[in-house]
């Protein structure tokens, strides 16, 4: 079995598939690029590739089938940068991972806090030694009510690690959990963007949940309310969280991931002009929280994540049922 991995990061990654080549049967080789179609050659007469969060349209894949990659693997959770349907079309098959779900649920609760609490604004505020009180008074997350939109893996670890705040948590989920339900009340979705003092979005990126929370949701919703996403930027609809941020009915936004990221994150721009009135508008708001997609970003979640690419891909050449597939 041989893997390449494309977008491989030398200080964090290459580590562990060092650690597993050497537990698990394959041979591999790497690239610091994304694929493209100037680089797909590299990895001939390798059974499969694996891959981040870059797109993997019919044109790229049709050059890795024809070079013989059989398999692609996704290092993350989400795999709507990949074509499935005509990957599959192709014969080749598809996996992504799971990781530790702490990861992601630790920064959306530090994200809640930090929103309560107006921390952007107290700390630049100190940076100018200005310490007075005035404009800087929190919300306690103990007193609010707190909705959580999707209760799989991570949205479950958020509902279990906030019941220790002593806050009252509405769930909402297309699958309802038995576990969920001793720490949070389902309810639908009406009610709970309508009784929230707080909403963190736990959802996959998918056409199904594309602006999920747009303009009507935004009218429903509590004047002040806080919103939060560690999920997909395409959840929220970017045009409608700010206008609703200009009349205030968003009182705080503390974003991982927004619309429009591509081609951004994950990438040094420090010398380079960015052309994204989207993100310019976002930034400029003193109760908006803007940080580069890596709330998944801690040394577990990164092997997890290296590991689980390398038995998903080893899975389908076994033959075996394998969890990671995507079906």
């Amino acid at each position: 079995m041989k893997i390449f991995f494309y977008a491989l990061r030398e200080y964090d990654e290459q580590k562990y598939v060092e650690e597993f080549a050497k537990k698990y049967p394959f041979e591999y080789g790497f690239t610091s690029d994304y694929p493209s179609m100037e680089n797909v050659g590299l990895a001939k007469g390798y059974d499969a590739i694996s891959i981040i969060t870059n797109p993997m349209y019919p044109e790229i894949l049709d050059a890795f089938h024809d070079i013989g990659v059989k398999y692609i693997s996704t290092r993350s959770i989400g795999y709507e940068h990949i074509d499935v349907d005509y990957a599959y079309s192709l014969g080749m098959k598809v996996s992504h991972v799971v990781y530790s779900p702490n990861s992601v649920a630790n920064y959306a609760i530090m994200l809640i806090l930090m929103a309560c609490r107006n921390m952007p604004w107290i700390m630049k505020k100190a940076d100018c030694q200005d310490y007075s009180l005035c404009g800087k008074v929190g919300k306690e997350l103990s007193t609010s009510t707190v909705g959580v939109i999707g209760t799989g893996n991570i949205g479950k670890t958020v509902v279990k690690h906030l019941s220790g705040f002593g806050c009252r948590i509405l769930a909402y989920s297309y699958y309802e959990d038995e576990e969920v339900k001793k720490y949070a009340e389902y309810v639908s979705f009406e009610e709970l963007i309508q009784k929230s003092d707080i909403i963190t979005l736990h959802v996959p990126g998918n056409d199904e949940n594309t602006h999920l929370i747009d303009e009507t949701a935004f009218k429903k919703m509590k004047d002040g309310v806080i919103i939060v996403n560690t999920a997909r930027g395409l959840i929220i609809d970017t045009q409608a969280l700010i206008a609703s941020l200009k009349n205030g009915k968003v009182g705080f936004a503390a974003l991982d991931t927004f619309e429009g990221e591509v081609g951004l994150y994950y990438l040094n721009k420090e010398t380079q002009r960015l052309d994204n009135d989207n993100m310019a508008i976002l930034k400029s708001f003193p109760n908006v929280i803007l940080s580069p997609h890596m709330a998944f970003y801690t040394e577990q979640a990164v092997s997890d994540m290296v590991e689980n690419s390398i038995k998903g891909i080893i899975g389908f050449e076994c033959g075996e049922d394998n969890r990671l597939a995507v079906k």
